[in-house]
């Protein structure tokens, strides 16, 4: 019993942190909007260098690159930053 309910557990906290991962754009107003400057911040601490940021839609676009030189594209939720699962949720 007690291994069914930490399998259960375990698979609640899993699934939390996928669903972090697939959030959509936000509904909420720019002035609720996380800065850009803070966006930034976490990408550099990722590796990531940030050449661009568009906003679209409620997600911040984010065009960057990894230190190997490799180009990469990421969408977040302009609110929270969670990122999206499509790089291009904004145009959606």
């Amino acid at each position: 019993m007690l291994r069914t309910v930490s399998t259960i557990a375990l698979v609640a906290v899993m699934s939390g942190s996928a669903f972090a991962t697939t959030t959509t754009c936000s509904k909420e107003p720019a002035s609720k909007f996380a800065s850009k400057t803070h966006l930034i911040d976490i990408l550099h601490k990722e590796g990531l260098t940030v050449h661009r940021i568009k906003t679209e839609n409620g997600c911040y676009e984010i065009y960057a690159s990894k230190a190997d030189g490799s180009k990469i594209n990421i969408a977040v939720n302009a609110v929270t930053l969670h990122r999206t699962k499509n790089p291009e949720a904004g145009e959606n």
